[in-house]
């Protein structure tokens, strides 16, 4: 069971590494017009260590947390990484979304 989970995460971080680098290229466009100014992707109370205005120090932290899940298969930070890899797939989506 273990195996199958660790697959499906590995998969998923996959899948957001991908779009978030199309995403931070876009950002990084519409910066260049002035049009996008945020300073954070998520709010400080979305559950992230992170703070940035790119998707890339997010997937940084989910991989990170893939390795420390890895090594000692807490269930808790299972929870913690499944809701940040659903949040950032929202967040994806509704950023290919709105372009």
């Amino acid at each position: 069971m273990s195996k199958a989970i660790e697959q499906q995460l590995i998969e998923n971080i996959s899948i957001i590494l991908k779009k978030s680098l199309a995403a931070d290229a876009t950002l990084s466009d519409l910066r260049e017009k002035k049009k996008a100014g945020f300073k954070a992707i998520f709010p400080k109370d979305a559950g992230f260590v992170s703070s940035a205005d790119t998707f890339q120090p997010y997937v940084e932290e989910i991989a990170d947390n893939l390795l420390q899940w890895q090594g000692n298969k807490s269930h808790e930070l299972l929870v913690s990484l499944v809701k940040k890899i659903e949040k950032l797939f929202t967040v994806l989506a509704n950023f290919e979304e709105s372009l």
